[in-house]
């Protein structure tokens, strides 16, 4: 029999976590265990884990946070030592439909996702149908999502082969771990996922988003931050890692060097000063991540 341990990473959502975990108790097919990694809250999470004795939780309160990578790091290591055979990975922002585990655990793929929609039931799931490591021009890799593909998840096949991945449903075989290791705790936030997808693909464990599994998004997607502070700095050092680690050709492996000498060219009239020593602190940081943390 397939076991399933869930990995939950959180911080400072406890209302948004409480949503999710009902979601977790309510599958018809129910997890083995759930680790929660939460990273160093100080909002209300610790009491509403706590309560929470109808689930089998194993929590972790880290001291300070880890970020989204730090935080899947350990609890993938987490599930990964404790010996279950499938470890899904979940943010605190989604719920899982009572049918989303049973539908992933019934499909013999090593590496699978589940599929998003927002509160309306309108498809949000932002896994890259194709990301683009090989063209040197293709200034965002993602050239074209899921739900730029299809106007709803209805329209889609039932089985679709994607290139990267969030760590928000995707769901992976023991073996997969055992081939490539732990997601990369140093990315802290921003990118870990897709180099982690990346990594999954290149040992040869293609990606499968599964139609019928479904997961309800609680928030809006933001993917717009401010490039001059300090989300921005994560967003471009670790978009430039992914390209130094996994670009195809030599062209692709020096676009970050483009694209910072872009920022900087075109700092004058995007008034972005904060942007442009991001740019370039990232690229310093990104070429010490050349290769995968132990």
């Amino acid at each position: 029999m397939t076991t399933v341990a869930v990995v939950v990473v959180t911080y400072n959502r406890a209302d948004l976590l409480v949503g999710m975990l009902d979601g977790l108790a309510a599958q018809t097919t129910a997890p083995d265990a759930v680790f929660v990694v939460d990273n160093a809250s100080t909002d209300h999470t610790a009491v509403v884990l706590a309560a929470r004795t109808d689930l089998p939780l194993r929590v972790t309160h880290t001291p300070e946070n880890l970020g989204g990578a730090g935080g899947f790091h350990l609890g993938v290591q987490q599930a990964h030592a404790a010996g279950f055979d499938r470890i899904w990975l979940m943010d605190d922002d989604v719920v899982p439909a009572p049918d989303c585990l049973a539908t992933l655990v019934a499909h013999p793929g090593r590496c699978l996702v589940a599929v998003r929609e927002d509160l309306s039931g309108a498809l949000v799931e932002k896994a890259a149908v194709h990301f683009d490591l090989r063209n040197p021009l293709a200034i965002r890799p993602k050239t074209a999502s899921i739900d730029s593909t299809w106007s709803r998840r209805a329209d889609m096949p039932p089985e679709v082969p994607v290139e990267n991945v969030a760590f928000e449903g995707f769901m992976v075989a023991r073996e997969v771990v055992d081939a490539i290791g732990l997601p990369d705790p140093s990315f802290f936030i921003f990118y870990d996922d897709v180099d982690y997808a990346v990594r999954a693909r290149r040992a040869g464990f293609p990606i499968v988003a599964v139609r019928d599994a479904v997961l309800v998004r609680q928030l809006d997607f933001d993917q717009q931050h401010d490039l001059s502070g300090w989300k921005g700095f994560y967003m471009y050092r670790n978009l430039f890692v992914v390209h130094f680690r996994h670009g195809e050709n030599l062209p692709v492996r020096l676009k970050p060097y483009l694209i910072a000498l872009g920022v900087v060219a075109l700092s004058p009239l995007r008034g972005g000063r904060g942007e442009v020593a991001n740019v370039v602190r990232a690229l310093r940081s990104a070429r010490g991540m050349r290769t995968v943390a132990p």
